[in-house]
């Protein structure tokens, strides 16, 4: 019995590190794919996929959102909570440089600069989530508590359908 390689991401050397239980699993990544293609393949509901999202309000600061892979994020309400004008999706190379990570492989975990995590309120539900493991095709397996006891982020209701 051969064990499987990961790569020796940033996010599983911080979750190690913090000593916090996680399971990974691997899945074919394709571009443009998102979390449906991840879900598909490894036999789970979408719901339970969390995307990592980077965005940042009008002054340029950054945030990283955590949200279920089958819903999006009413950049409005957010907007609305944080006190700022706007919340918009940033840059694909600006991510990377506050994060460390590529898009598609971004994970909150480990990331290159402190940014505030906040996580949609009913993920902190679920009895599990897979959430990316900081290389695109890898998602750890972990449960809420592992989640809120390694970023602290503040819970906030800004789930929609995705359109």
């Amino acid at each position: 019995m051969t064990k499987e390689k990961f790569p020796a991401t940033q996010a599983i050397r911080t979750l190690k590190a913090q000593g916090k239980p996680f399971t990974l699993h691997a899945y074919p990544y394709e571009d443009r794919g998102g979390t449906k293609v991840a879900a598909d393949a490894l036999g789970t509901d979408e719901h339970r996929i969390i995307k990592t999202l980077v965005m940042e309000d009008e002054n340029g600061t950054p945030m990283i959102i955590l949200m279920h892979g089958d819903r999006q994020v009413s950049v409005k309400i957010l907007a609305r909570i944080l006190g700022v004008k706007t919340v918009t999706p940033c840059d694909p190379k600006i991510a990377e440089k506050h994060t460390g990570y590529k898009v598609g492989g971004t994970s909150p975990f480990g990331t290159k600069k402190i940014l505030p995590v906040y996580v949609e309120e009913s993920i902190l539900s679920l009895p599990a989530i897979l959430i990316n493991a900081g290389s695109r095709g890898l998602l750890a397996e972990i449960s809420p508590e592992v989640l809120t006891g390694a970023l602290n982020p503040t819970p906030v209701t800004v789930a929609i359908e995705r359109t």
